[in-house]
């Protein structure tokens, strides 16, 4: 049976992503031992089962000459992203001082580690600064986690259309690819990664706010994930200019990592240049912050300039899925909000930290229902669907399709199943897609945090945080009957 000859294999390797993951108890640890913060001792502990127990495990399962196949690869992104969940959600448990309960340090957990950004804390501006750097951490480590998935792993794994990602621009795994190994690949992406979490801290940091805050933020405005350490979020500093970089820093982090990577190695822009689903993605996102600027300027809430400042963050941010906001966008108009809400859904580009359907999907969509109006007209004409210099096969067009379907099903059952507990309409719809998008900005009940919500919604929020970053099918596969067959 499949189970039993892979089940050693597919534990070994998990066994050493947990031990890995121990290592990054070590930081805000080290930060609490500095501060003389309770804190400490959560982090301890964590470390301490989380290493001991991954190195058991390691050890026991032993190495294989097994090689890994690609269901192995499904098996193993699921575990890799439960696991970080349970163990993101045990620093926050076993410390009792913040009397937080089981559900909400799973919630806050697993919204750390997928990037999504909702928190179940009404004030963290309170929190101790080691649990204030560790939620920024979880975005940060959770990024590039999201990032080696999207440009490394899903390609190799046919998942919703993304082997188109690897003909449309230059990815890892093509003639112009990055490294020829998986391994060289994360380091490189790893790289980049970090160069521009840098460069967004530095930024930060010259524009008006506190060190301590500027890493933070910049950490989690990279990771696309939105965990801030004021309660007012963004709003907090009221400055123009903090604004401004976080909204362009959103922006930047949600192109695809790998043309950052090739356009250093070449040090040339064409391959931003050449990018049709960048442009796509640029274009989408300069109408959407027009028509929020105009929206909100003519509400009267801010002269025109104010009025575009705000606009370009909250649309950046939202369309990005970053999470990040401003303290009064609760007040903005509701259909300024709903338009907001449902952009959140388009997301980045593809390889990027950003959650949501993705532009590229959305690009191949239009192409397909443009193709399709010239097809009624010209019936005869032999067309062809191409995304920038690559033809769309049938395989792919399927696949989006599929994909898109699926998302859309996944959300009204979130949808349905909150409304079912009580919660309006509004409030049901803004939050599923907080979670399923990893976007983090509820509306209505849930417009100044989770915390208000039910445990049971909490859980189902959690199943749809990590269903949203793990783009569906890895874990709908695994409840095919067919995926357990030898």
């Amino acid at each position: 049976m499949y189970i039993s000859t892979r089940f050693r294999i597919v534990i070994h390797l998990c066994a050493f992503l947990v031990v890995l993951y121990s290592l990054t108890m070590i930081p805000p640890m080290l930060l609490a031992l500095v501060e003389k913060e309770r804190s400490l001792f959560g982090f301890l502990y964590t470390f301490i089962i989380t290493f001991t127990l991954g190195s058991l495990c390691w050890v026991m399962t032993g190495k294989s000459n097994i090689q890994l196949e690609t269901r192995d690869g499904f098996i193993i992104i699921v575990m890799f992203w439960l696991l970080f969940s349970v163990i993101s959600a045990m620093p926050l448990w076993l410390d009792d001082s913040y009397n937080v309960s089981l559900a909400d340090a799973i919630f806050e957990g697993v919204s750390g580690i997928t990037t999504t950004g909702a928190t179940v804390f009404n004030d963290v501006g309170h929190l101790p600064k080691s649990i204030l750097y560790y939620r920024a951490q979880l975005n940060f480590v959770g990024g590039l986690g999201v990032i080696v998935l999207a440009v490394a792993v899903l390609p190799l794994l046919g998942i919703g259309g993304m082997k188109l990602y690897q003909s449309e621009m230059p990815g890892p795994f093509k003639e112009e690819r990055l490294t020829p190994r998986l391994a060289d690949t994360a380091k490189s992406l790893w790289l980049t990664y970090l160069l521009l979490g840098g460069a967004c801290t530095i930024a930060y940091k010259l524009a008006g706010m506190p060190f301590f805050d500027a890493l933070c933020h910049g950490l989690s405005t990279v990771s696309l994930g939105g965990f801030s350490t004021r309660t007012e979020s963004i709003g907090f500093y009221d400055s123009y200019a903090i604004e401004l970089v976080a909204g362009a820093f959103s922006l930047l982090s949600a192109i695809n990592f790998t043309l950052y990577f090739v356009a250093l190695a070449r040090r040339s822009i064409k391959p931003f240049l050449k990018s049709a689903e960048l442009k796509f993605f640029l274009l989408v996102a300069s109408v959407v912050i027009l028509i929020i600027t105009l929206e909100v300027w003519r509400a009267g809430m801010y002269a025109l300039p104010a009025s575009f400042v705000h606009a370009f963050f909250l649309t950046s941010s939202m369309i990005t899925d970053n999470g990040l906001s401003t303290s009064d966008y609760a007040s903005w108009p509701v259909h300024t909000i709903v338009l907001l809400l449902s952009a959140s859904f388009f997301g980045g580009c593809v390889g990027s930290t950003c959650g949501g359907i993705k532009a590229l999907r959305f690009l191949v969509l239009f192409k397909q229902t443009r193709h399709e109006v010239h097809q009624l007209a010209h019936p005869r004409a032999i067309m062809s669907i191409r995304i920038g210099n690559s033809p769309v096969n049938d395989r792919v067009l399927r696949s989006v399709w599929s994909f898109f379907f699926l998302y859309v099903v996944c959300t009204i059952f979130f949808i349905w199943m909150l409304n079912l507990q009580g919660y309006d309409l509004l409030t049901s719809f803004a939050t599923v897609a907080a979670c399923i998008n990893n976007m983090g900005l509820g509306f209505g009940e849930t417009a100044a945090g989770f915390g208000t919500l039910s445990d049971s919604a909490k859980y189902l929020m959690c199943a749809a945080m990590l269903l949203g970053r793990l783009e569906i099918y890895p874990v709908l596969i695994l409840f095919s009957r067919t995926f357990w067959r030898s």
